[in-house]
């Protein structure tokens, strides 16, 4: 007899995007269960940068600290630099400096980091664990679902015991990659150019490497030579990990007759001790899922959108889909949520994927498409003449490369149009050369303002709505009461500080859990209730 449980939440997959959701569910005391068919343990680094964005969450989930003392060391520059070899010539030098001298940002709290996921992954795991109402259950596979109006009910199976359990879930999440069972058996398809190209990823140990050269640290060697653009040498943990990819590998190759060691020594320019812990083939994409869900079943993540690691925005896409989708299953699941509240998730978070997708996909090809010279590398007055055309060629296309993924992109989204976003009269502020600029307007992220040494205006949301007063003979009374009256979780918080007030531009500011601003105005309108419905999804479809 198949045993049978129920759980408010099922999530299928156990990688950042699963992890993340897990916590958002977990931390406002919503009951979940995520399944993995592995052990949790992560192999290889496929992603190594966490956004601004994801950092904020990190700090807002309280693992932030930990995120920067497992990733890249403190002192060491964050550098892009063009090689023709580790041993051979510098090319060109994107200077980025070490996060112990970058100082206060402006715009955030918490800036970008280099966490690779071998490290990223367990600190979320630990802190997902902790949490009393999540529950982790790994070597455990999702064979089959079926939903209705009430729910998903799918059948799990143990691979250690092989016994099977039937979970009835109120709502399921597929965040289970791109070959996950979720999004195949929603029939949901993807749109986009498909297969961009055939990389290879060789992960691997060297103590020698980092002293072998002359170029210092940084975390990308972008490797350039006859041929072109056809590498990069990412340091993982500025010390002994490294991960060299291959662009433009044949579909056709045997990954074990691939020569990784004539690679490796094209590379570095030489022959040098190293172990390889992995070779993985991969293909890079530029998809996008039509749907992200269907009645009381969602997808998140790899499994809603796949785009090229270049600029590494993918993996914190994910991210961004998980902390959207979360607080608003908590929302229905705790029952102040409206009838509309799941169906802005895609709203709101597909046109993300599109811009995330489109800039990752135009990034790679500018980087392998920059021009080649058979002289490159060659000691002589033409090689000089090359690599002097190389890096005018590259300084003539700033803001094409990397410097295309700016912090508007990762950043600067907002949620203007989404059905519970009350429309803002301003108009939208164009981004001139890549510079993000804070904004508060409706849709847009709260803009970070310092309200004491160590206190974000960040740190203020998370939970439910927090309504900011900036003055407090403004009455906001009838707001509360209609808060109140819906039972949706709201805070006022006064804040007396002018240059803050003049950053946020309105006396009231209502700011969702996710830290989007909802509402902005100097009264309260006329209808606080009709608002509150808005904001909560229970406003007209």
């Amino acid at each position: 007899m198949t045993e049978e449980s129920e759980v408010p939440v099922l999530i299928c997959g156990g990688g950042p995007v699963g992890l993340a959701l897990a916590i958002e569910l977990g931390s406002r005391g919503v009951e979940c269960v995520l399944v993995e068919q592995g052990d949790g343990t992560v192999p290889v680094p496929k992603m190594s940068q966490l956004s601004t964005r994801t950092m904020e969450f990190c700090r807002r989930w309280g693992i932030a600290d930990q995120t920067k003392k497992a990733g890249w060391p403190e002192e060491h520059p964050a550098d892009f630099i063009y090689v023709t070899n580790m041993i051979g010539y510098e090319l060109f030098r994107q200077k980025f400096a070490p996060y112990a001298k970058q100082g206060d940002l402006g715009y955030t709290p918490e800036g970008p980091r280099q966490c690779p996921q071998i490290f990223f992954d367990p600190i979320l795991l630990r802190h997902a664990a902790s949490l009393p109402s999540v529950t982790l259950r790994y070597h455990t596979r999702l064979e089959s679902f079926e939903a209705d109006a009430n729910g998903a009910h799918a059948k799990l199976t143990s691979l250690e015991t092989g016994r099977s359990q039937r979970v009835n879930a109120d709502y399921l999440v597929g965040c289970d990659g791109f070959d996950g069972h979720v999004r195949k058996a929603l029939k949901i398809a993807y749109e986009g150019s498909g297969i961009l190209s055939y990389s290879a990823s060789i992960f691997f140990r060297s103590k020698s490497l980092g002293a072998l050269h002359n170029k210092g640290w940084g975390r990308f060697y972008r490797l350039v030579d006859a041929s072109g653009h056809w590498s990069d040498l990412i340091a993982i943990d500025g010390h002994e990990l490294w991960r060299l990819t291959c662009f433009h590998v044949d579909p056709e190759t045997d990954m074990d007759s691939l020569d990784v060691e004539a690679l490796l020594t094209r590379a570095a320019g030489t022959a040098f001790p190293h172990e390889v812990l992995s070779v993985l083939p991969w293909k890079r994409r530029e998809l996008v899922a039509t749907s992200y869900g269907r009645g009381h079943v969602f997808i998140a993540g790899d499994a809603a959108h796949q785009m090229s690691p270049t600029g590494g925005i993918g993996m914190n896409t994910g991210i961004g889909d998980a902390v959207d989708i979360g607080w608003k299953l908590a929302a229905v699941l705790q029952g102040w949520g409206g009838p509309h509240l799941l169906a802005s998730y895609e709203i709101e978070r597909k046109p993300v994927a599109v811009s995330s997708v489109t800039v990752s996909s135009e990034t790679y090809v500018h980087e392998t498409s920059l021009p080649a010279n058979p002289a490159i590398a060659e000691n002589s007055g033409e090689g000089e003449r090359a690599r002097r055309q190389f890096a005018e060629a590259l300084r003539g296309r700033r803001g094409q490369g990397n410097e295309r993924i700016h912090e508007s992109v990762k950043l600067g989204y907002g949620y203007e149009g989404s059905p519970i976003i009350w429309p803002d009269e301003t108009k939208a502020q164009t981004v001139k050369d890549g510079k993000f600029t804070l904004s508060c307007r409706s849709g847009s992220r709260a803009p970070h303002a310092w309200l004491s040494e160590n206190t974000s205006t960040l740190d203020l949301f998370g939970d439910g709505f927090v309504l900011l007063r900036f003055g407090r003979n403004i009455d906001a009374s009838s707001l509360v009461a209609a808060a109140a009256d819906r039972g949706v979780p709201l805070k006022v918080v006064d804040i007396d500080n002018r240059d803050i007030a003049a950053l946020y531009e309105r006396k009231l500011v209502l700011v969702r859990p996710d830290g989007h601003v909802a509402w902005r105005e100097d009264a309260c309108p006329d209808n606080a209730s009709a608002l509150i419905d808005r904001v909560r999804g229970a406003g007209s479809a």
